[in-house]
């Protein structure tokens, strides 16, 4: 399993949804639990990104699908990283 920072910036429709009904953004992450990518954390932020979720998929292609549907709903722009735990980092670093 890998690992993943998602940030997410909210459209002016997504921002007015979770005016309205904060308790979307829980839906939001059954959602994505459902398409095999589970939630560790996530944060609301100041600055250019609304929030930051750390997830964990199977692999890209995963990930790269719940990008894309969360996208495609006009509500959210994503940004997707993968992230390496700093042991593995340093074990590869070495060879």
């Amino acid at each position: 399993m890998g690992i993943y920072i998602m940030l997410s910036t909210l459209t002016d429709e997504g921002a007015e949804t979770i005016k309205e009904r904060p308790e979307r953004i829980m839906e939001v992450n059954r959602e994505v639990e459902a398409m095999g990518v589970k939630v560790l954390a996530q944060y609301a932020v100041l600055g250019p990104y609304d929030f930051i979720s750390i997830v964990e998929a199977p692999d890209n292609e995963t990930v790269a699908r719940v990008s894309v549907e969360l996208a495609s709903r006009g509500s959210v722009k994503i940004m997707t990283l993968p992230a390496i735990p700093i042991e593995e980092f340093i074990r590869r670093v070495k060879g």
